[in-house]
């Protein structure tokens, strides 16, 4: 049956990875995490995705203030995403190292990949809007190890050699 229980849990067996899409708006840091995020939309424009909540607070502010910082969140991050993305919205940022870009995109250090980005366009779909981002700065961290929401759980990935 099409349940949104059977969804979520169908759902979960996805892994995904987590991102921080952040800005500081007069002086305040808005941030939400999101496992919705998709690389290689397209290369020319650049373009990412990420689907949003209409629930989200966080977004509108976001959305309205254009220019973003995305922050992909690494193993080193692990112990800090349920504080990113707690409900406590004054104490998101609270022990966390960020650098702010001239136009306020936030990204949070030591992370293995982060981009600047705007909002390119945007599209109702169903309980979530899709949103494309143009990427206007990019940079990793090769030695920076990635981390993946699978099964409702943040979990790094195992170095595993595999023998063709």
């Amino acid at each position: 049956m099409l349940t949104d229980t059977a969804l979520r849990e169908a759902f979960s067996h996805f892994p995904q990875g987590l991102v921080l899409v952040a800005a500081e708006v007069d002086g305040v840091r808005h941030g939400l995490v999101a496992s919705t995020f998709t690389v290689g939309v397209s290369l020319d424009p650049p373009l990412v995705s990420l689907a949003v909540q209409h629930s989200s607070r966080t977004w509108p502010l976001l959305q309205e203030h254009g220019h973003l910082g995305v922050t992909v969140l690494g193993s080193v991050q692990q112990p800090v995403t349920r504080q990113l993305a707690s409900s406590d919205r004054a104490r998101r940022f609270d022990g966390i190292d960020v650098t702010i870009d001239p136009h306020g995109a936030l990204i949070v250090q030591d992370a293995p990949a982060w981009m600047t980005v705007r909002v390119h366009d945007q599209m109702r779909a169903g309980d979530h809007d899709l949103v494309l981002l143009e990427v206007l700065s990019i940079d990793s961290s090769p030695e920076s190890e990635a981390m993946v929401f699978h099964r409702s759980r943040f979990r790094t990935l195992a170095q595993e050699q595999l023998h063709v």
